[in-house]
């Protein structure tokens, strides 16, 4: 008999219904998509419009959009909150508005969606409330059932999925990855749980299909200056992935329904931050995320 590893379900039996509705009511809210609300809007008056583009269950979906639009400049999208837990994904996103933005909004037309999954974000979990992931909805079919949040971005992005000169989409990887959300969707599938390693550090996921190795090695050295970047474990690997170059894996992003694959940009990068080591804080994380996204536009900017 399979050993149990997690508290809801019987190994080697996908979660039905009523184990779903048991894993939703453990998430309790730990902090308030409001506070992410309250600094979107305050954003809304020099240089963004805020676009209330859908809603789930209680919590508006929002977007920033530059106020000046240039059909003749680049498209550049940035997500963040994607996995509601991940918090300098939404935090990096809405510091880079604040501070940085502003040096940008004449030389590229910004789109910027800070929060993707409110939900999570409120229970600082992975999934949503149905207990799908996100990161893993981008897709065109809705076999096996998408998220709800992930279709509201897509169909908010559809008028730039073609035209997007550049897509940075914010992550962390954490501690957490490996003690409750490894095992709990291993659990939720009815499959086995293998125990794994976090990297160390800040890594960043390339596109496999359309790899940019000078575009992902800048950003790995614009970070470096701020935090760690992982290094590759004894089987030159980082969570069971082959390490391509310093700090850089590659997974074939619209295969797995990943958010990098919302747009055809030719420039896609997912950042993720460390922020469970003790040579990390809060801010450097925010930093570091800031730092991925301008270096980022840059890039894509000097060619």
């Amino acid at each position: 008999m399979t050993e149990r590893f997690y508290p809801i379900g019987e190994p080697g039996r996908a979660w039905n219904d009523d184990e779903r509705r048991q894993w939703r009511e453990r998430q309790v809210p730990k902090r308030q998509h409001a506070d992410v609300v309250e600094r979107i809007k305050a954003l809304g008056a020099e240089h963004f419009d805020v676009v209330d583009y859908g809603r789930v269950g209680e919590h508006p979906l929002l977007a920033l959009r530059a106020k000046v639009w240039n059909e003749t400049l680049p498209v550049v999208i940035v997500t963040g909150g994607i996995h509601g837990y991940e918090t300098s994904g939404v935090h990096g996103a809405l510091q880079f508005c604040e501070t940085k933005a502003a040096a940008y909004v004449d030389r590229v037309n910004l789109v910027v969606i800070p929060c993707v999954s409110p939900w999570a974000f409120e229970r600082i979990q992975r999934w949503n409330a149905d207990a799908i992931d996100p990161n893993r909805s981008f897709r065109a079919t809705n076999d096996p059932p998408r998220a709800a949040e992930s279709v509201a971005l897509m169909n908010f992005i559809a008028p730039w999925r073609d035209v997007a000169r550049l897509h940075v989409d914010l992550h962390e990887t954490t501690d957490s990855d490996e003690t409750e959300f490894r095992p709990a969707v291993a659990a939720r599938d009815g499959k086995s749980y293998a125990p794994g390693t976090i990297p160390d550090g800040f890594y960043l996921v390339d596109n496999s299909a359309s790899p940019q190795p000078a575009f992902q090695a800048a950003i790995i050295a614009a970070v470096e200056k701020i935090t760690h970047i992982a290094p590759s474990d004894e089987k030159g690997e980082m969570i069971g992935t082959p390490v391509v170059s310093h700090g850089v894996i590659e997974y074939d992003v619209k295969r797995l329904g990943l958010c990098a694959g919302l747009t055809n940009a030719p420039f896609t990068t997912t950042t993720e931050v460390y922020p469970d080591s003790p040579r990390a804080t809060a801010a450097i994380c925010n930093d570091a995320q800031v730092a991925a996204v301008c270096t980022a536009i840059d890039f894509v900017l000097a060619i």
